[in-house]
C-alpha cells in the first residue's frame, strides 16, 4: 500500500472515465432491477500479492458455499485504470476495492451505492478510517484494512551515534536534536519521501491540512502548513533529511533497508519489504513525534464499494458483511498481515503483532488521504513542489496548492 507510488496520470484518466460517463447518462443514480435469486458476484480487487489474493478468493468461495450464491474474485492489474474502463462501458463490478484517495470522484459521480447505514455495527470500525469514506455525510462502504505513518528508528545506527531509548523523539525538537547527534556521528538521520504522503503527516502535526474535514473548503494556504513545510525544509536544508532519490534509493524503506539513513517514516508495508530484502536490519517502531498542535500522521485504508448498478444489491452487501466481519479479518490479518479495521480487533492484532503498537495508535489521531472529487492534477502538482523543497519558497508552493485547490472544488 505504498500510495504515494501511483501513477497520477492513470489515476486521472480513471475519473475522467467515471465522471464521463456519468454525464453521458450511463444510469449510475437509476435503481437497476434487482436480482432475488442467487447471485452472481464479480469482484475486482487490487491485491497486495499472492497471499492476499488467495485469501480473498478463499473467504469468497466459502461465503458463496455458505449463502448458495456465485463469488468470482479478479485480482486487477491497474485497477484504477480498470475500474475506470468499466464504469465508462457501463458493465462495473458489483463489489470493489475503492482507495480513500479515489473515493471521492466515484462517489461525486454517483458511482458507489452508500450502503454503510445498512451495517448494524458500523461504528465497530474506526472513525477516522469512516470519515475517509463518508461523502456529503452518508457513509458509503466499509473499510477493510488500514495503514498509518509511523517512525522506523535503526537501533544500530542509534547507538553508533551514542543515543538511547530515552533520546527517541517524541516531538520535532527531539527529532531535530537527534537528527544532529546522528549527523555529528557522520550518520545520514533522516530519509522522508518526497511527497504529501509523508510530508503530509507535519502538517498534520501542525495543525493543518489541504481541504477541511469534509472536503467542501481548501486550506492549504495557512500559518499550520507553513510551519511544518518550513520545518521539514530545514531538516533538508541543515543535511538532516534527505529524499530518497538524494540517496540514489526508490523509497524510504529501501534507503533505509540499506542503513543509508538511521530513521525513517514509513507505514506497516516496510515490514515485509525489511523481512524479505534486509532481514538483519535491526529497527524499532516508533509514533511521529508529536507537532506544535500534537499528535498526527496519515492513514492509508481502502473500503468494499458496491457498484450503484449491481442488480445483487442485498447479495453484495451481505458480502461485505461478511469479508469485514471479525472473524474473517482475523484471518486477513494471519494471511497478509494487514492491520484489521474494527477497534474492537485491537487487542488481539497487537497480540499476533506486539510490534505495530505505534501503528495502532495512529488510528485515533490519523488523517486519511485529501476528501474532495478533481483533484489528482492539483496534488500531483503539489507533490511536484515538495519534491524541489529545499529551493522552494514554501509560502509561494502552498500559494499555489490554495489557488489549484480552491478551482478544483468550484469546478
Amino acid at each position: 500500500m505504498r500510495t504515494s507510488h501511483r501513477v497520477m496520470a492513470v489515476a486521472f484518466l480513471a475519473t475522467a472515465m467515471v465522471a464521463g460517463a456519468s454525464a453521458c447518462g450511463s444510469g449510475f443514480n437509476d435503481t437497476p432491477e434487482q436480482q432475488s435469486g442467487p447471485a452472481d458476484l464479480e469482484i475486482l480487487i487490487g491485491s497486495s500479492g499472492q497471499a492476499e489474493t488467495d485469501a480473498v478468493q478463499q473467504a469468497a468461495a466459502a461465503w458463496a458455499q455458505s449463502t448458495g450464491n456465485k463469488a468470482t474474485v479478479v485480482p486487477a492489474q491497474d485497477l484504477a485504470q480498470q475500474l475506470g474502463q468499466a464504469f465508462a462501458g457501463s458493465n462495473p463490478p458489483d463489489v470493489f476495492y475503492v482507495d480513500a484517495g479515489r473515493f471521492a470522484d466515484y462517489a461525486k459521480a454517483g458511482a458507489l451505492l452508500p450502503y454503510g447505514n445498512e451495517i448494524s455495527d458500523a461504528n465497530d470500525f474506526y472513525a477516522s478510517l469512516r470519515d475517509a469514506f463518508t461523502f456529503d455525510g452518508q457513509l458509503y462502504c466499509i473499510p477493510k484494512d488500514f495503514s498509518t505513518i509511523a517512525m522506523q528508528i535503526n537501533t544500530d545506527l542509534w547507538a553508533q551515534a551514542g543515543l538511547t531509548d530515552a533520546d527517541v523523539p517524541t516531538t520535532w525538537d527531539e527529532l531535530r536534536a537527534a537528527a544532529e547527534k546522528l549527523k555529528a556521528a557522520n550518520i545520514t538521520p533522516i530519509v522522508i519521501g518526497d511527497t504529501r504522503d509523508r510530508i503530509g503527516a507535519f502538517m498534520v502535526q501542525a495543525g493543518g491540512w489541504i481541504v477541511n474535514k469534509d472536503g467542501t473548503q481548501a486550506t492549504g494556504d495557512s500559518p499550520e502548513n507553513l510551519q511544518a513545510l518550513q520545518y521539514v525544509q530545514g531538516l533538508i536544508k541543515d543535511g538532516l533529511a534527505v529524499y530518497p532519490r538524494d540517496i540514489d534509493t526508490g523509497w524510504g524503506g529501501e534507503a533505509f533497508g540499506k542503513q543509508l539513513a538511521a530513521i525513517t517514516f514509513e507505514g506497516n508495508w516496510i515490514k515485509g519489504a525489511l523481512q524479505n530484502d534486509f532481514p538483519d536490519v535491526k529497527y524499532t517502531v516508533n509514533e511521529m513525534p508529536a507537532g506544535p498542535k500534537g499528535k498526527g500522521t496519515l492513514s492509508f485504508t481502502v473500503c468494499w464499494g458496491i457498484s450503484a448498478k449491481t442488480q445483487y444489491r442485498e447479495q453484495a452487501i451481505d458480502f461485505v458483511r461478511y469479508m469485514t466481519s471479525a472473524e474473517q479479518q482475523i484471518k486477513f490479518t494471519e494471511a497478509f498481515g494487514v492491520m484489521p479495521s474494527r477497534a474492537s480487533l485491537r487487542d488481539e492484532y497487537l497480540k499476533q503483532f506486539p510490534n505495530d503498537e505505534a501503528f495502532i495508535a495512529g488510528a485515533s489521531y490519523a488523517q486519511g488521504p485529501v476528501k474532495a472529487p478533481k483533484m489528482d492534477s492539483v496534488l500531483s502538482d503539489f507533490d511536484a513542489g515538495l519534491q524541489q523543497l529545499a529551493s522552494t519558497d514554501p509560502k509561494a508552493l502552498l500559494e499555489r496548492l490554495q489557488d489549484n485547490t480552491e478551482a478544483a472544488l468550484a469546478g
